[in-house]
């Protein structure tokens, strides 16, 4: 099978590649934390609108490697750093803005107990779009696309094209079926969100700190 995919679509290693892939799209990251939380705080429709802005940042990512930006951003530090930072600032904000919305939650006035109580307003911003913007800041989908997606495609090969687009339908493969299983996971824990609202801002919590644990990993960030 490798010796085909090699011969046939100028890609080393394919297996290699998918178990990677498989691996680092299961590893949690900004991605996945939204598309849970979208999912939980507003159904299922409003976790797949999410989830496609995921699916096109990424593809726009794709795009970007298969077109030389990562070779350039590996060659021109100064870019890099740039890209690091302002992802970094973005992802840190989105966070800080979570953890605030939850800590007004959690001042609201409520049964001790935990009692059922109507919940907080959600985020109401589109989810295709914001879900757009923070996998293109993605520091995990960044790194993926730079320095682990580029070395599995030939550089002999005839047809770099077709290595890129094979290797991209894969990833988009693995999102999508790790996805559609964060978005039912986040709708049968919607029910729970919107009867506790305590429950809900600790999610809320956890989420903005990991949204503001991504910031500083990608600002930390170094390519290899």
């Amino acid at each position: 099978m490798n010796a085909f995919m090699h011969t046939a679509f100028g890609i080393t290693d394919f297996w290699t590649y998918v178990l990677g892939t498989i691996f680092i799209v299961l590893l949690p990251g900004p991605n996945s934390m939204y598309v849970l939380s979208v999912a939980a705080q507003r159904g299922v429709r409003a976790g797949y609108k999410g989830a496609c802005g995921v699916f096109l940042g990424d593809f726009v990512l794709m795009v970007l490697s298969a077109a030389g930006v990562a070779s350039l951003l590996k060659a021109s530090p100064a870019l890099f750093y740039v890209v690091k930072y302002v992802g970094a600032a973005y992802l840190a904000w989105i966070g800080f803005n979570m953890l605030r919305g939850a800590l007004r939650s959690w001042a609201a006035r409520g049964d001790a107990a935990g009692a059922a109580v109507p919940a907080a307003t959600p985020d109401q911003s589109d989810p295709f779009r914001k879900a757009l913007l923070i996998s293109l800041l993605n520091p995990k989908a960044i790194l993926f696309f730079i320095s682990f997606f580029i070395q599995f495609v030939d550089p002999a090969f005839a047809y770099p094209v077709l290595s890129f687009g094979v290797l991209g339908l894969v990833c988009q493969i693995c999102s999508f079926a790790y996805l559609t299983t964060i978005i039912f996971v986040g709708a049968k824990l919607a029910e729970a969100f919107r009867r506790r609202r305590r429950l809900s801002a600790g999610m809320a919590s956890g989420v903005g700190a990991m949204f503001i644990g991504f910031g500083a990993k990608l600002a930390t960030a170094t390519m290899n």
